[in-house]
C-alpha cells in the first residue's frame, strides 16, 4: 500500500508537555531522509541538538513515523501528515513540539509524484502563547516531479488554507524549489502572506538542485533572533535548518 490508511498522527507525551509555547523559542527544519527511526544514531543525535540550540519546535520531512515510536522525545508531542504508507509504515512531514498544538490540520496535495505516484503532504498546525495570542505553523514537503504548472497549483492550493490567517505565522520545509520559476513562485506566495525569509550565512551548506536551495524558512509577526545552518552528522542527505524567535 502506497497511499496512506491514515493521514493525520497525532501523539502527546502528556503531562510533560507545555500547554503554551515560549515568547522565545528555537525551531529546527530537517528533511531527515527516512532515517528518523532506521538509523540508531539519530535521536542521540537528535538531543544533543535540541539541548545545545534550546530547540522547542522540530518540523521534519520525509519523516517515518507510527504512534508513540514517532517522537522518542519524552517531552515533545508531535502531529504528523503522511503521503506515504508502506508495510505498516508511515511517511511524511512531522511536526513535533514542546508546547501541544491546539489544533492541527494535515492535508495532501491534489497531485501525484509522476514516477512513484504518491502525493506530498502538508501539515497545519496552531499553537498559543502565553497570552493566548496564537501561532500557525505550515510544515511542507511541496510536489518534486511534476511540471511547474502543477508545483504552482499546489503552492496555490497551499495559500488557500492560511490566507485569511492574521496573525503571525511560520512556513517551512523543502519546497524542492530547484528552478527559477519555482523561486518566483514562493516570492509571489511570500509577498501575498507579507512573508520575510530566514537567511543564512552559510547558506551554501543547505541542500541545492541545479544552483536552487531546496529547503526554506519564511515566517512573519515574529523577530528573528538567531539563525544557522547546522551539522546534520550525515544522517540525511539534507542539513538541519535552526531559527531562533521572539514573539513580537
Amino acid at each position: 500500500m502506497l497511499h496512506p490508511s491514515i493521514v493525520h498522527h497525532r501523539f502527546s507525551q502528556g503531562a510533560s508537555c507545555q500547554i503554551c509555547l515560549s515568547d522565545t523559542f528555537g525551531l529546527l527544519c530537517w528533511n531527515v531522509y527516512k532515517n528518523n527511526r532506521k538509523k540508531q544514531a539519530f535521536y542521540p543525535f537528535l538531543k544533543s541538538l535540541v539541548k545545545e540550540n534550546k530547540i522547542d519546535l522540530l518540523l521534519f520531512q520525509e519523516a517515518n513515523f507510527k504512534e508513540s515510536k514517532s517522537c522518542m522525545l519524552s517531552d515533545f508531542s508531535f502531529d504528523a501528515a503522511a503521503n506515504l504508507e508502506y508495510r505498516g509504515k508511515f511517511f511524511g512531514v512531522l511536526t513535533a513540539s514542546r508546547a501541544v498544538s491546539q489544533r492541527s490540520q494535515a492535508y495532501l496535495t491534489e497531485g501525484k509524484e509522476s514516477l512513484i505516484l504518491t502525493h506530498k503532504s502538508l501539515l497545519l498546525s496552531e499553537f498559543s502563547f502565553m497570552d493566548k495570542s496564537k501561532l500557525l505553523v505550515l510544515n511542507v514537503h511541496a510536489i518534486n516531479f511534476r511540471e511547474n504548472r502543477r508545483y504552482d497549483y499546489e503552492l496555490d492550493s497551499l495559500l488557500s488554507h492560511v490566507k485569511d490567517y492574521q496573525g503571525p505565522m511560520i512556513i517551512a520545509g523543502d519546497f524542492n524549489s530547484w528552478h527559477k520559476k519555482r523561486m518566483q513562485k514562493l516570492e509571489e506566495i511570500k509577498k501575498i502572506l507579507s512573508l520575510k525569509t530566514v537567511t543564512f550565512k552559510d547558506k551554501e551548506k543547505i541542500k541545492s538542485f541545479m544552483g536552487y536551495p531546496l529547503d526554506h524558512i519564511f515566517y512573519r509577526g515574529l523577530e528573528l533572533m538567531d539563525s544557522a545552518v547546522l551539522d546534520g552528522d550525515n544522517l540525511s542527505d539534507h542539513t538541519p535548518l535552526f531559527a531562533k524567535f521572539k514573539k513580537i
